[in-house]
């Protein structure tokens, strides 16, 4: 018989509550009443178990196996009940409803020290956030970066030197995603890196199948001092992290950056990072929305992203090939054109339009393709580089902390210090 903590509100009258918590088969260890007083005539003791004043006061109290809702509409719509969900989940607990369930998605304990970089969807921003994370910590110990993708190999793939784009056309030509996100991470930030795969997301980030603890193994073999869990989309490596960075983007829609499940993955996370907060973005009214689930203690840093090629382009007249929408293309440009005195001849965002980027392509008149590697970075864009002999050039996207930001590096150095604190003290509690 399961122990649970049932969700109730004060629209159902009490002794139709009190039947339902008798009549159903698991043993109601508490109740907690989240709203509502239409039916309540002042005596809320009638539940015929003990009223708790908050869900995690429940947990605490009961260790329940569960919490089951038996509330509704109108004391908990949707927008309330992801978002009490998402506070079940966050303490390791199912959330479970009449015609719903939602678990936390499984995480295997390792021995190596462990750091999570995961996003609230895909297009945030998250690869280039995990480049700069292992770029820092590498500088401090052994680091080795475990990403898994959609397009990642069937074994787990170790990366030590950088891959030249002669490589990844190579790969492409057999067979391969070349533009895998443990293929990007080796180039842009220069470390080894393990390449997984994943398939299927759930709404709380759990995946159907990867090899990605596998991959964890592969680099613990190789010495890493610290792992970097490269996420993939909004779905959460399956590994119980002992720290997490989240990335979420500007560029989305507040009420789903901030909202569903994205709920839960800011309340597991010990940093915020939010990407392309352009002046015309929400980046404060985000804020704002992912501070109402943070934990009080977890920073939230506001950031632009801005392409770096990895090899000189000055003088050159560049094609610039990304996923940026169209509104940034002129500032990107601007960008490359004053940083790295390139004279930027077209940009084109359609790096995941397979259609629109050939059209670009055909358009496009330049010295050098710079491109970042995404998408059909490699079988389309430096495909036809190679066909015409243009010059290609890969790019990184930096993060750029906004004026007055908290500090991004401090940040990341103390959790990782913390996560390599926390990995003895873990083995010996298994």
């Amino acid at each position: 018989m399961r122990r649970v903590v049932a969700i109730v509100d004060g629209e159902h009258y009490p002794p139709v509550v009190r039947a339902a918590l008798e009549e159903i088969d698991d043993l109601v260890v508490a109740a907690v009443l989240v709203g509502g007083t239409e039916k309540l005539r002042g005596d809320v003791d009638g539940y015929g178990v003990p009223l708790e004043p908050t869900v995690e006061a429940a947990i605490d109290r009961h260790q329940p196996d569960l919490i089951l809702d038996l509330s509704d509409e109108p004391v908990l719509g949707p927008p309330e009940r992801f978002a009490l969900a998402s506070r079940v989940l966050a303490l390791g607990l199912p959330y479970e409803g009449p015609d719903f369930r939602f678990d936390p998605p499984p995480a295997i304990g390792v021995d190596v020290p462990t750091l999570a970089v995961i996003g609230t969807g895909k297009r945030v921003g998250k690869t280039a956030v995990t480049g700069h994370v292992a770029r820092r910590l590498a500088s401090t110990r052994r680091t080795v970066v475990v990403a898994m993708g959609r397009g990642g190999p069937p074994e787990p793939e170790v990366v030590v030197a950088r891959p030249t784009v002669e490589t990844l056309l190579e790969l492409s030509r057999n067979g391969r995603h070349a533009a895998s996100d443990h293929l990007e991470t080796a180039i842009v930030a220069g470390v080894t890196t393990v390449g997984c795969r994943r398939c299927g997301g759930g709404l709380a980030g759990a995946v159907a199948v990867s090899n990605v603890v596998e991959g964890v193994l592969v680099a613990t073999g190789l010495g890493a001092e610290l792992v970097v869990l490269d996420g993939s989309g909004a779905a959460l490596p399956p590994v119980a992290a002992d720290r997490r960075v989240l990335v979420a983007s500007a560029a989305q829609p507040v009420a789903v950056t901030a909202g569903y499940l994205n709920t839960y993955r800011a309340r597991i996370a010990d940093l915020v990072v939010v990407t392309m907060a352009e002046d015309d973005a929400p980046h404060a009214e985000l804020r704002d929305a992912l501070r109402a689930h943070t934990r009080p203690w977890t920073p939230v840093v506001c950031t632009v992203l801005r392409p770096r090629p990895l090899e000189p382009v000055d003088g050159a007249s560049v094609a610039f090939f990304c996923t940026a929408p169209p509104q940034r293309h002129e500032r990107l440009a601007e960008h490359l054109e004053v940083a790295h005195g390139a004279r930027v001849t077209s940009v084109s965002g359609n790096l995941s339009d397979r259609v629109r980027l050939r059209e670009d392509l055909a358009a496009a008149d330049a010295d050098v393709f710079l491109v970042e590697l995404k998408a059909a970075a490699v079988d389309v864009v430096v495909e036809e580089a190679s066909r015409r002999g243009v010059r290609v050039v890969v790019a990184a996207n930096d993060i750029v902390p906004l004026p007055g930001e908290s500090l991004l590096d401090e940040a990341l150095e103390r959790l990782a210090a913390e996560a390599v604190a926390l990995a003895p003290e873990r083995v010996r509690s298994r």
